[in-house]
């Protein structure tokens, strides 16, 4: 879920993370326009949205358990560790 900007409140699946840049692409999510120019091979111009990455802390995960906001914790079970929902305390 976007939690802070323009599309503040909608909901998307992650589509690609960017690490290094710390940011997450969202389809859908973002959006803006893009004008193309024509060229010399017969593509005529156009105008193409296309979606912009977003910080990583503009967003927030939603568990899949509960459906609230959460941040991540971890817990070990038998010698793995796993990520746990904050707020109800299932494994996500």
């Amino acid at each position: 879920m976007v939690i802070r900007g323009k599309d503040k409140g909608k909901t998307e699946k992650i589509e690609k993370v960017f690490s290094k840049e710390e940011l997450v692409l969202l389809p859908a999510i973002n959006m803006y326009k893009r004008h193309i120019k024509a060229n010399a091979s017969g593509q005529a111009s156009e105008i193409k949205m296309i979606s912009k990455p977003l910080h990583m802390t503009n967003v927030a995960l939603i568990c899949p358990k509960c459906h609230k906001i959460t941040r991540v914790g971890f817990t070990k079970e038998k010698d793995k560790k796993v990520r746990v929902c904050l707020k109800c305390k299932k494994t996500i």
